[in-house]
């Protein structure tokens, strides 16, 4: 049983996401969608005019931006068609995806058309977000109920990394199996099975929770942008919040989807807290529905941002927003002594927290186990859908298990039977570390049990939580640290603030690749879990340096950066880079020094220094040189002058990929360099590939002694395209001088073409052109700029 090919019924902005993910894991789909009833005789024979609700839903999302397509090739795996002409076609997919509108009768009847077409053992799934699978199996033949299951994808489908899963009494195991792997491995999803209740995990908890906030606001006088501002980041939840997620949901779906809840849990004993408040209803009769009106909580006039002031139903600037307990929380490092110190406060902030949270977290202890048996899902299901940096019951473990439950009953309120019964049994949290066979692991409460279980990974995945658990570093620092991740790998682990590279995460690198080649180790591999792999190098401490005239620090800093991309690239041990999320600037430059790369899909790469004054100096500027220089052969002409201003293009415009499939054609991610589509699966991935080159008798690249420069002609031809974008008003004169000082190192200085130099030479030439920048004021203003935004200045 295997998934060649796939077909999504149902063209609207869901199906449409599901069937671009579907191309992006290079699987043909086919979009269908009824045929338009508004037709003119012409068109009534014309199959692209049929099928013209698939055909437009697919050209708006190959236009939107951001893509559903990593990359815009994919758009060719998707054929759009219609559900009259191209039922047949259905016979030619293994997977069939149900995505019409939420009504049962639609659906029913969308599965008997595609009865009487698919072919036997074709898996048939429904993207219902709540209707029960025992409605939707009713009137289906034995062989279809065995092949049939919810598979209920989060939008938009290519960045919402939950997929809840939910399979019949009659559902066959393989069948379950096979779209789980799929959807891990190809589709890149964490997978939750869920149990067959209404909105099954994740909107059951995350609607109440809007409802909650909604309500709380109301009772203690709060301002949309104030709930916004403690229901976010302090809180440990997404910078859309609350508000801004209503507006990026659609206030009119938010309001359904409220509304159906209710009618699918007559027996909830939380019933009354999800009454639709007045101004939701309100916004929908008015049509403010969000962002695709163009007015819901927000607004946007201009440059301008406003709010809605829910007292007189205007729009307003938002005023700042300034508590206490906000301000105390923000200091806290971590998001468990964020969430501590913001709901200890005794000012509306931290009051409306601990209301919102406290309530949110008894609800879902509440329904353990009507929705899940087991904590770990509810927690994965609100981390992956909602995007919470904590579940539900990894908050109350943050807050401390029996003192909430103390707040709970001072102030007179119920703690949930699941609480009592993890306190009665002996145990203080959710989660824990414990002795299991002679080994350490974290372990989970099982409330069946009332005793704590070995809290298992998802298949295929390590985690380095785990690994941390386990055993004690091989060595550590307080920027990184070595693991011993089994099999004879390590793992070099960044762990700084934003995993900023500094010295001591270079000297922990060199020290890594020296323990692997005295110790025997078969490899490295380099990455961790934290949202980004690397920001780049520490610019607060640059800065410090630079203004405090200390250049020899400077200079130590960027020889190390040298040392170890030379050490790393000449391992007698395989060294794979395992990146996801942001790489930028040193974040990418050590990654291109590394023998592979093992990306998530989802990963953002770019040497970005230019933007903050600089250029790249970490090995990243020679990299790009060696890289040009490796394309010339010299029994070929070869004209390397379009891969030349390639590399020097995506550098001066500050390219940043938006994909690993992006990142490949910028030139970042080269043919032997892997993707990975699941990103909790990148670090397994890349320890697999340090076995497999170990396995094959890994050799380190020869010595880059004789690099064949651009020298002056390509310096030449690069400072012509530099004044044509000055004189055409696309760049600033310090963008000028910066890219020709770029230009400069990357040509190999002012030397003829026809020699050829070190790569020592190369990294010679980096380290003082970026001394030289360290010295200019515009260089200083630029990182100044760039700490205090967050954005680059153009000075």
């Amino acid at each position: 049983m295997s998934i060649r090919k796939v077909a999504v019924i149902g063209a609207g902005t869901m199906g449409t996401g599901i069937a671009c993910h579907v191309a992006n894991a290079g699987v043909p789909c086919l979009l269908l969608d009824i045929v338009p009833k508004d037709l003119r005789e012409p068109e009534g024979a014309d199959h692209r005019a049929r099928s013209r609700l698939a055909v437009e839903a697919l050209g708006r999302a190959a236009k939107g931006s951001p893509s559903p397509f990593m990359d815009p090739r994919d758009a060719e795996r998707v054929e759009a068609g219609n559900l009259t002409d191209d039922l047949p076609r259905l016979a030619e997919c293994d997977w069939i995806i149900e995505a019409v509108t939420e009504d049962l009768a639609i659906k029913r009847d969308v599965f008997s058309r595609i009865a009487s077409h698919r072919r036997p053992g074709t898996i048939l799934s429904s993207n219902t977000s709540g209707i029960s699978l025992s409605l939707l199996v009713d009137g289906m033949s034995d062989e279809l109920r065995r092949h049939f299951l919810i598979t209920h994808f989060f939008n938009p489908p290519r960045w919402m990394y939950l997929l809840e899963m939910v399979r019949g009494p009659d559902t066959d195991p393989r069948v379950y199996d096979e779209i789980e792997r799929f959807a891990t491995v190809q589709l890149g999803k964490g997978v939750v099975e869920c149990k067959d209740t209404p909105n099954f995990i994740a909107n059951r908890i995350g609607i109440f929770s809007m409802a909650a906030a909604c309500r709380h606001m109301i009772e203690l006088d709060l301002s949309v942008e104030e709930v916004d501002a403690i229901a976010g980041p302090p809180l440990g939840r997404p910078k859309t919040a609350v508000f801004k997620l209503h507006d990026l949901v659609g206030i009119d779906v938010a309001l359904l989807v409220l509304e159906n809840v209710r009618k699918l849990i007559p027996h909830d004993e939380s019933l009354a807290k999800l009454e639709p408040p007045e101004f939701l209803t309100r916004m929908v009769a008015e049509r403010l529905h969000g962002r695709k009106t163009g007015a819901g909580f927000y607004k946007k006039e201009g440059r301008d941002i406003l709010v809605l002031d829910l007292k007189t139903f205007a729009y307003r600037a938002p005023a700042k927003v300034e508590y206490e307990s906000l301000a105390r929380a923000r200091k806290e490092r971590t998001t468990a002594e964020r969430i501590k110190a913001l709901v200890a406060g005794d000012d509306k902030a931290a009051r409306f927290a601990w209301k919102d949270l406290s309530e949110t977290i008894a609800y879902a202890a509440r329904l353990v186990p009507e929705i899940s048996d087991d904590i770990v899902s509810i927690d994965r299901a609100m981390r992956w859908g909602f995007n919470w940096e904590l579940g539900p019951f990894e908050t109350w473990d943050a807050l401390g298990v029996r003192a909430t439950a103390d707040r709970l009953r001072s102030e007179g309120r119920e703690v949930p039977a699941l609480v009592q019964s993890l306190l009665d049994s002996g145990h203080e949290s959710f989660y824990s570390v414990a002795e299991v066979k002679g080994e350490r692991r974290r372990t989970v409460f099982a409330p069946a049990r009332r005793a704590m279980d070995p809290l298992e990974p998802p298949r295929g995945v390590i985690l380095l939580d785990d690994v941390r658990v386990r055993r004690e570093p091989v060595k550590s620092n307080r920027a990184a640290s070595l693991w011993d991740l089994g099999d004879g790998v390590l793992g070099v682990e960044f762990h700084s603030k934003m995993n900023a590279i500094s010295q001591e995460t270079l000297d922990l690198l060199r020290e890594a690749v020296d323990v692997a080649e005295s110790g025997g180790w078969a490899g490295i591999v380099v990455g961790n879990q934290a949202p980004n792999f690397s920001a780049g190098a520490d610019l607060k401490l640059l800065l410090e340096a630079a203004r405090a005239g200390e250049v020899d620090r400077i200079d130590a800093l960027i020889r190390a950066f040298h040392e170890t991309a030379l050490r790393v690239r000449y391992s007698t041990r395989p060294v794979v880079a395992a990146i996801h999320g942001l790489c930028l600037g040193g974040g990418c430059e050590i990654p291109l020094s590394c023998h592979r790369i093992q990306a998530a899909a989802e990963t953002s790469i770019g040497l970005v220094e230019l933007g903050v004054g600089l250029i790249p100096a970490g090995g990243g500027t020679r990299e790009l040189a060696c890289r040009i220089a490796e394309l010339s052969r010299p029994d070929l002409e070869i004209d390397t002058w379009p891969h030349l201003r390639h590399a020097f293009d995506a550098v001066a415009r500050g390219k940043v990929s938006a994909s690993a499939d992006e990142a490949r054609r910028l030139g970042y991610l080269r043919e032997g360099d892997g993707i990975t589509m699941n990103r909790q699966r990148v670090i397994a991935d890349a320890k697999r590939r340090v076995i497999a080159l170990a396995e094959e008798g890994f050799r380190p690249p020869r010595p880059r002694d004789r690099v064949r420069i651009a020298g002056r002609g390509g310096l030449a031809e690069l400072r012509i395209l530099i004044d044509q974008f000055l004189e055409g008003g696309f760049i600033s004169e310090y963008d000028a001088y910066l890219a020709e000082r770029f230009a400069y190192v990357l040509c190999g200085g002012g030397i003829d073409s026809e020699h050829t130099v070190s790569e020592r030479w190369l990294l010679d030439l980096e380290r003082h052109v970026f001394l030289e920048l360290c010295g200019q004021e515009k260089t200083l203003e630029r990182i100044e700029h760039m700490l205090k935004t967050g954005k680059p200045l153009r000075n």
